[in-house]
């Protein structure tokens, strides 16, 4: 498959168009294409260096970033309209513009009175999905099969259980081939914040996998800078929130590049 103008996702048609339904025909494509143009893809006839392939994977991404940023923000929204505020009237006196931070909670409270349903939900997702950085998709991604990988604490042992000297490590992030593994913790701590994973109790099918976490480098090392460490077993898998949000999300066959 060549890179052609044909290949590259084309801009939204109109502000009515689904967000989340273009955010997934993306993911399809930059699964398809985008993500394998560095490695496998040549261009004819135009012999683009490794770099200059890359620019173009970062060209497309970030203007699907803008998108997603800009679509149906109610802060964006509020901007925009405090510029027209700012435009004289018909007595060519200024019309004083309302405060962004303001407008912005009154235009989400007028999209509360005319949303149903479908569209509430379809906003919560879309605005979920604008917050996940690319490791962070993975790791849904990975989670989504269904399986369940072991998560590690590392705590200091002492009066009231002691301090918390590392958080969420776990093997999930190298399952999905995340590109920053040592924030893999703080990947987890974020997806449990937005309601998308959940952390339980240990469990026994998992020892094996929970012996071959201890002995990596980011916990070791947690463990080494406790004056009595204790290791804290838990899972993580998907909520059920991750599970409708990933139903929702999920943009069909796509190729990893690890």
């Amino acid at each position: 498959m060549w890179l052609t103008s044909e290949n590259l996702p084309s801009s939204p048609e109109g502000g009515d168009e689904n967000l989340l339904r273009r955010a997934g025909r993306f993911a399809g494509w930059a699964a398809r294409t985008g993500f394998t143009i560095g490695k496998r893809l040549p261009l004819p006839g135009l012999e683009l260096a490794g770099e200059g392939l890359r620019q173009v994977e970062r060209q497309v991404l970030t203007g699907l970033r803008r998108r997603l940023d800009e679509v149906d923000d109610p802060y964006v929204v509020a901007l925009s309209a405090a510029g027209a505020e700012h435009a004289p009237n018909g007595t060519g006196e200024l019309v004083p513009a309302r405060e962004p931070l303001r407008a912005a909670m009154k235009e989400l409270l007028d999209r509360s009175v005319g949303f149903g349903r479908e569209q509430a939900r379809e906003y919560l997702y879309a605005t979920v999905l604008r917050q996940l950085t690319p490791d962070e998709a993975r790791i849904i991604a990975t989670l989504a099969t269904g399986a369940a990988f072991p998560v590690i604490d590392v705590t200091e042992r002492g009066f009231g259980g002691g301090r918390t000297i590392l958080r969420n490590a776990s093997t999930v992030g190298k399952a999905a081939g995340v590109t920053l593994a040592d924030e893999v913790p703080g990947y987890l701590t974020r997806l449990a914040g937005f309601g998308l994973v959940e952390l339980d109790d240990e469990s026994a099918e998992l020892e094996s996998q929970y012996e071959i976490l201890a002995t990596e480098d980011l916990v070791r090392s947690a463990a080494k800078s406790a004056r009595r460490a204790r290791l804290v077993r838990r899972t993580v898998r998907l909520s059920r929130f991750g599970v409708r949000f990933w139903a929702a999300c999920d943009p069909g066959e796509w190729t990893r590049v690890l």
